[in-house]
């Protein structure tokens, strides 16, 4: 990576084309949850939150050089992400809301979503997140059920979330979301069941529902190793993700990407859709990820070394890499058959696509009008599927 950030010129022509958005990485936690292997930091690992803001905006102040050679990008969504970025205050997160603003202009309609713990945040919180600029807030409940939690090592208690959701409405929040984690030793299906009934009480307009992975590294891992717990079953799996189709369809959710409902195309999340899409980000923060047209970079991970970095007057940037056209196409495919719009049968091979249309994965009728579309069983294969048509 030069040591400037430089992008090419072939980069730089259509900044923006099919959107540009900004994510924020926040990778402070007041502890680690046992199944995350996210790019976090507790106080415990000499990592503290004083000036982050600062730190990010001499990143995004570099940002603007490298693309002053671009067509001005207009900020269509801003992603807050972690860690809990809820354990910045609002006015620093608002800071850095505004900093981006200054720097290349948020769009009149721009979605502005931070992420947070049902226990990070309070009315007052909430109040001060929408009047800095944020619209859309996603909370990690997880589950409703007590046992389940605290095999995650969540910290909240279960009725926390729907207690969130009630502040961030009365808030302002014009949307909320809610992420759901089944498969987790020890849910039953009625475990689950509650927990997409506390989803639907507390009235948000997006659901978020992740099997549970269990990643290498993490405590999670460690305790299944020893015997402690079980490893995940990819039936009970199946069968929880259709449990969530059945219930969030029956009260007026759609699908519109594999593990996402929304009540209407408003309640989206378009940061999300501008990822899946193929459209430029700017990734602030470590270990944030970055793509502009067809270059993907990443910045040094840990925080230290991050704002070190930066404060020699260097790139944070740790690698990039320059997409050929082929990777391109195949990350388009892996994306693209994950959503509900599917994706055109002509970028795909066309004998692979008519036998997973005779084997039920895609939509017979999508097929017909010539796209590829997944069918309910084919979300459950979504992989193989991909695999296949590539």
């Amino acid at each position: 990576m030069p040591d400037d950030g430089a992008l090419p010129e072939s980069a730089l022509g259509a900044v923006g084309a099919r959107g540009f958005g900004v994510y924020v990485h926040v990778p402070f936690c007041a502890s680690r949850c046992g199944y995350c292997d996210f790019n976090t930091y507790t106080p415990a690992e000499g990592v503290v939150s004083d000036g982050y803001a600062d730190v990010v905006l001499a990143e995004l102040a570099r940002a603007v050089d490298v693309l002053a050679g671009a067509p001005p990008p207009r900020v269509d969504t801003v992603f807050v992400g972690g860690g809990t970025p809820t354990l910045l205050s609002p006015a620093e997160l608002g800071r850095i809301l505004a900093g981006i603003d200054k720097a290349w202009g948020l769009a009149a309609d721009a979605e502005v979503t931070t992420e947070a713990n049902p226990e990070s945040v309070d009315p007052a919180a909430l109040r001060g997140l929408c009047s800095a600029g944020f619209t859309r807030i996603s909370l990690g409940m997880q589950s409703a059920a007590p046992h389940v939690l605290a095999v995650l090592d969540r910290r909240h208690t279960p009725g926390r979330a729907a207690a969130a959701v009630a502040e961030a409405r009365a808030a302002g929040f014009d949307h909320v979301n809610l992420d759901l984690i089944y498969g987790t030793p020890g849910e039953s299906p009625e475990d689950f069941s509650a927990s997409l009934g506390a989803v639907l009480g507390a009235g948000v307009d997006h659901v978020s529902a992740y099997a549970l992975i269990v990643e290498d590294g993490t405590r999670l891992a460690a305790r299944m190793r020893r015997g402690e717990l079980p490893y995940p079953d990819d039936d009970v799996a199946a069968d929880r993700y259709l449990a969530a189709e059945a219930a969030l369809s029956a009260a007026g959710y759609a699908w519109y990407e594999v593990s996402n409902w929304a009540l209407g195309p408003a309640a989206r999340c378009r940061h999300n859709l501008l990822y899946w899409t193929g459209g430029d980000w700017w990734g602030l923060g470590p270990g944030a990820h970055s793509h502009v047209g067809g270059v993907r970079w990443w910045n040094l991970r840990h925080p230290n070394a991050y704002a070190a970095r930066l404060a020699q007057g260097h790139t944070p940037a740790q690698a990039r890499e320059v997409l050929t056209g082929e990777e391109r196409h195949t990350e388009e495919v892996m994306l693209a058959l994950r959503l509900a719009s599917g994706l055109p049968l002509s970028t795909v091979d066309g004998a692979a696509a008519a036998r997973a249309r005779d084997g039920g994965l895609l939509d017979p009728d999508a097929y017909a009008a010539g796209r590829a579309v997944l069918t309910l069983r084919g979300r459950l294969l979504a992989d193989a599927v991909v695999r296949d048509l590539l």
